[in-house]
């Protein structure tokens, strides 16, 4: 995956955010992640009182979101519209979670920005991360934040490894991505937009947009795939129109020597 590709402009839309302003003037997404904490305190700041509610110094939630009682939750925090926090997650501070989103049981989160309709429903762990629109992470799936070495992460483009500067970097999910269940995203782990993994992946380094992750040395094009599956479709539909347009078999009739009429099929 090129460097180019992992731009903020390649990966997201960011008008499926509250989060925008938080991405103007920076070039890729990793760069945001350690102002996350102090953008969630001044946009909070001028949130409408009658669409959030304010809970203790500095979480903001908005009054159609659903929290179960069972949550616990630290600022500073944002929780869009139509959220659903679902039983026993752990909100650790500095989050924005998106509208329309799902947390689900057993989840934490930390210093992370879910984009709208982004789905997290069991067992997640999302840390120092961004999750673009609508990308899902099935059941287990984690994002791992820091290296064993505790050494500083680094992005592996195609041109070479590109540094951070930070010590927790997760992931990064561009819009519409797909993490199968139990997968682990290796720090600095880049998946371009709609791209999916398999379950049960340990996923080190950047996944091309419009791919298929089976492993390290199997990524597939998703539109190989679907350019694959539209030609057998049409060489199908050839085959049933040559079929249909094929002469019909014909028959004749016999008398039989017995003097009684019948009729017999006989096939050319």
């Amino acid at each position: 995956m090129k460097l180019e590709e992992m731009k903020i402009t390649e990966l997201f839309d960011t008008s499926h955010t509250i989060a925008a302003k938080l991405f103007e003037g920076k070039t890729y997404p990793w760069e945001v992640l350690e102002n996350i904490g102090s953008f969630i305190e001044e946009l909070g700041a001028t949130l409408p009182e009658n669409e959030y509610r304010k809970v203790g110094k500095n979480i903001w939630i908005h009054r159609s979101a659903r929290l179960a009682p069972t949550i616990a939750m630290g600022g500073p925090a944002i929780i869009c519209a139509h959220a659903d926090i679902r039983h026993g997650a752990f909100i650790r501070g500095r989050v924005i979670i998106g509208e329309g989103a799902v947390v689900g049981n057993s989840c934490e989160i930390k210093n992370a920005v879910l984009f709208d309709g982004v789905q997290v429903p069991h067992y997640n762990y999302v840390g120092d991360s961004i999750l673009g629109y609508q990308a899902h992470m099935g059941a287990g799936a984690i994002t791992s934040n820091v290296k064993s070495t505790k050494t500083l992460v680094s992005v592996h483009a195609q041109e070479g490894d590109q540094e951070t500067g930070l010590k927790k970097f997760g992931a990064v999910l561009g819009d519409g991505a797909e993490i199968g269940c139990n997968s682990v995203l290796n720090p600095g782990t880049v998946i371009g937009k709609n791209s999916i993994v398999y379950p049960l992946s340990s996923v080190r380094g950047c996944v091309p947009a419009d791919s298929i992750y089976k492993g390290k040395d199997e990524i597939a094009a998703r539109e190989e795939r679907q350019e694959a599956a539209a030609e057998k479709t049409e060489e199908k539909a050839a085959a049933d129109e040559t079929a249909a347009a094929a002469p019909a078999k014909k028959t004749r009739t016999r008398k039989s020597t017995s003097g009684t009429s019948k009729s017999l099929k006989v096939v050319k």
